[in-house]
């Protein structure tokens, strides 16, 4: 007599896999371009049985968007008050890079969270941040305790948004040893001294009815999140009726697509521009961060919209903005291998990120209130990430 087949039996830790999961499609789709069908699957459950842990996609969007911040708070709570910094830095760095592939989500995604959820989020990682600046305070009495924090957090972050594979403990050692650099900057004001001044090409004038949509619609996208702003805000913004916006663009993604692609392109002019005549591998990386800095301060609007919608984009127009970003990161890599030669392919590109990291945080951080004194500020964060 054959015997019955066993009865599946749940896993007690069903809603933490589900978790797992959401987290790592939210990260890397989008919180509106990912399904409940898509996040079982993952865990290998159907939707419905999804549905008995979380009524609805936003309820589980929410507890991943806390996941990692409860987490980050767990790891330093468990950390002595009297630890060194680099004790306390390792805590969060083996948290965020144990994590990487679902920690998109607390940096980008969270915008989508309602008020009180956002605030309760706001509220833990503040308590991350402060606990960061209180050490940084005590060992590092420098001006600027509180922007080097939040800088040296960016540099950790900064390896949730790439996919580059390096083992678990380099990257740490990396990310670690360019955070403390960070928060042992000491001059916020000197090191690139002539980042307020560095040109940038013009943005366009919107004289076509085209080039009038992609500046209309940034500023609606940035305010409201990609998914809440509908073809007939944008043509109204510019004076059409909702049908006459599809004479222009097919969709609102390509409005997206479009406006990224144009910030890409006049930040390769600036680059090119800027690196022209320049041999030295230091003063290259100096122009190519006060270049960068720049672009960041004065396309705010459209980086942050960029980095958190592009990654919801259909394939064939997220291609051509991927390929842009790898190049231009390529350019970094290539100068930062020539300043130091000791860097793998690798490791340079971690870096790179970290870099682009403190460039988020810190201006984010300053609200990308854009003086001088900030872009020097950053840009000397970020060469100090770089070890230069």
């Amino acid at each position: 007599m054959t015997a019955e087949p066993a009865a599946a039996v749940r896993p007690r830790n069903r809603k933490q896999l589900i978790v797992e999961a959401g987290a790592t499609v939210f990260s890397e789709r989008g919180y509106h371009a990912a399904s409940m069908e898509e996040i079982a699957a993952g865990v290998g459950i159907t939707a419905a049985a999804l549905y008995r842990h979380f009524p609805n996609k936003y309820a589980l969007f929410a507890e991943c968007a806390n996941v990692m911040a409860d987490r980050l708070v767990a790891a330093l709570d468990e950390v002595p008050p009297d630890a060194a910094l680099t004790d306390v830095l390792a805590a969060v760095t083996r948290v965020t890079v144990a994590h990487r592939a679902a920690g998109g989500v607390y940096r980008w995604e969270a915008r989508y969270l309602d008020r009180a959820d956002r605030r309760l989020l706001k509220g833990k990682f503040a308590h991350v941040v402060g606990r960061v600046a209180d050490v940084v305070r005590r060992e590092y009495p420098l001006p600027g305790e509180d922007l080097r924090a939040v800088a040296a957090l960016g540099v950790i972050g900064s390896i949730t948004m790439h996919h580059n594979s390096i083992g678990r403990r380099r990257v740490e050692d990396l990310l670690r040893a360019s955070a403390l650099r960070v928060v042992a900057t000491d001059d916020l004001t000197g090191r690139v001294a002539d980042a307020g001044l560095v040109e940038l090409p013009a943005r366009p004038v919107p004289r076509t009815r085209r080039s009038e949509i992609l500046a209309a619609a940034i500023p609606l996208f940035e305010r409201d999140g990609f998914a809440a702003v509908t073809n007939g805000m944008i043509a109204e913004a510019v004076g059409l009726v909702p049908s006459g916006l599809y004479r222009y663009f097919p969709g609102k993604a390509d409005i997206l697509a479009a406006a990224c692609l144009q910030a890409a392109d006049l930040l390769a002019q600036a680059v090119e521009h800027n690196l022209r005549g320049v041999t030295d591998p230091l003063a290259a990386l100096t122009a190519l961060t006060a270049t960068y800095v720049a672009y960041s301060f004065e396309h705010s609007a459209l980086n942050s919209v960029a980095n958190a919608e592009v990654v919801g984009l259909p394939a064939g127009l997220r291609r051509p903005l991927v390929a842009a970003q790898r190049e231009h990161i390529a350019v970094w890599e290539e100068h930062l291998r020539h300043a130091r030669p000791d860097l793998d392919t690798r490791q340079a590109r971690v870096l790179v990120h970290a870099g682009f990291g403190v460039v988020v945080e810190a201006g984010r951080h300053l609200r990308w209130r854009d003086t001088p004194e900030h872009r020097a500020a950053v840009a000397a964060l970020l060469m100090s990430a770089l070890d230069l």
